[in-house]
């Protein structure tokens, strides 16, 4: 038997196997039909941001190869779809006029992936604010939260009838810390004042945009997607011990515990409290029951205490994880332990609902060579972190599914098109599709899961 098929046989039957991506970052077709700048686009126009200043304008022209995109889609043969709705075009200026083309866009992409079968997971925030919202504060201001609201209630007005799980953010540590803190994501802040601030308006955003969801639609399954860390201590000292739980509370007890325990934990209020700008009754609105959360996991993270009074919280050092050197071309560490033990982790730290893996992937520069793509690094990631996700089900943790980022090479962020996460190659200068062989033995994958799904309905039936 081959090692897919073991693989695929480890996942119960209702299992959902999809792809993901993300609107900035594949559609193009930034200046059409209504659509109006992000902070992503002014930021890919500064020099030195963005790798070659690289930007969004064309990407990979999804805008315009939707249709052929989604009987791409089709021909893997998953099962879901995980896309963003990017804000800029559904309300330009952020607040006010809503543009009707836009929403038109995702009418017929909804339309198209019912018509081919496939469960539609979109997204409503996957980091392309508005420009105009930067001019009130961004995501450092409350505006911005009631903004996203009301941005939520014209999608789910217009959209809400299809979508079979709807996630309010992609990932708010990045948009707060690699925004915000670190500087190498848009609006490229180094501040801890401002990091903390968006910290809390974008959960209090979360939490508004789920009441005004359900305001619309009461049956619609809600969620957020958060990139958590698995944090390991570089050493069983106390000090190391103590810095990896300050670590937690910072990378992921800042989201975790808002939403689904109400509050922010001890330290990191004790640290840094003051900078929330917390009003009353906000913790109430942040802690919306949820139906279900995503996790994205890409590499572990180490930790050790830092002793100097200079640093600010949580006061660690970053270290290395594993001791077999294994990183994908874009730097990252590879431990697919880390995603089986944050998860286990987080369902013991938190009483959390059912969970789907919405992002994992690998970044590996693979080019064609004689019309193939021999990418067997990612395979090999895959497997790994598929067999993790099998052990995770079988932990007992309720995962419901996998998608794989990304469906295809697409614009990096900060690296530009330089760094490649998909499955599908994109030659940039012609948007030519080439399935590399991950993606083939994706497609395997799922056939199988789907082949022992029939089979089992079919004895019980």
């Amino acid at each position: 038997m081959k090692k897919t098929d073991l693989l695929a046989q480890r996942f119960p039957s209702q299992f959902k196997f999809g792809v993901a991506t993300a609107a900035f970052q594949i559609e193009g077709a930034a200046h059409e039909d209504g659509r109006k700048p992000s902070i992503w686009d002014a930021f890919c126009n500064m020099p030195g941001r963005v790798y070659k200043q690289h930007n969004g304008d064309v990407a990979c022209d999804h805008y315009h190869r939707w249709e052929s995109d989604l009987d791409l889609i089709k021909s893997l043969g998953v099962d879901a779809y995980r896309f963003s709705i990017a804000w800029p075009r559904i309300i330009p200026d952020g607040r006010g006029a809503v543009n009707e083309k836009g929403l038109d866009f995702y009418d017929r992409l909804i339309d198209g992936l019912i018509a081919r079968d496939i469960k539609v997971f979109p997204t409503l925030y996957h980091w392309d604010l508005p420009i105009q919202l930067a001019g009130y504060g961004g995501w450092t201001s409350r505006n911005t939260a009631e903004a996203f609201a009301e941005y939520t209630e014209v999608v789910v007005k217009r959209l809400g009838d299809r979508i079979d799980a709807l996630a309010t953010f992609n990932e708010p540590w990045c948009a707060c810390y690699l925004s915000h803190l670190m500087g190498v994501h848009a609006p490229g802040e180094k501040n801890m004042d401002a990091a903390v601030a968006a910290v809390h308006v974008m959960n209090l955003a979360h939490g508004m945009g789920v009441q005004a969801a359900r305001s619309v639609r009461a049956d619609i399954p809600m969620g957020t997607v958060l990139n958590l860390h698995a944090i390991y201590p570089d050493s069983e000292s106390e000090a190391d011990k103590a810095a990896a739980e300050r670590a937690f509370q910072f990378h992921n007890g800042a989201f975790m515990s808002p939403i689904f325990d109400g509050k922010y934990d001890d330290q990191f209020m004790d640290a840094l409290g003051d900078k929330l700008r917390m009003q009353e009754g906000d913790l109430e609105i942040i802690s919306q029951k949820l139906d279900w959360w995503g996790l994205n996991y890409y590499a572990p993270a180490g930790v050790k205490d830092d002793p100097s009074k200079e640093s600010e919280f949580p006061h660690t050092l970053p270290v290395e994880v594993t001791d077999t050197g294994e990183r994908t071309d874009i730097g990252w560490e590879i431990s697919e332990k880390g995603l089986s033990d944050v998860m286990k982790q987080v369902y013991e730290r938190y009483d959390l609902p059912e969970v789907y893996i919405t992002e994992n992937g690998a970044c590996y520069n693979t080019e064609v060579v004689d019309g193939v793509v021999d990418d067997q690094q990612r395979i090999d990631y895959l497997d790994r972190h598929l067999n993790a996700s099998a052990d995770i089900v079988d932990a007992g943790i309720p995962l419901k599914g996998y998608f794989l980022w990304s469906l295809m090479d697409n614009f990096e962020w900060a690296e530009g098109y330089k760094m490649r996460f998909g499955i599908v190659h994109v030659d940039y200068d012609t948007q030519v599709r080439t399935l590399k062989n991950s993606a083939y033995w994706y497609r395997d994958l799922v056939a199988t899961h789907h082949a022992k799904a029939t089979a089992t309905e079919e004895v019980g039936g």
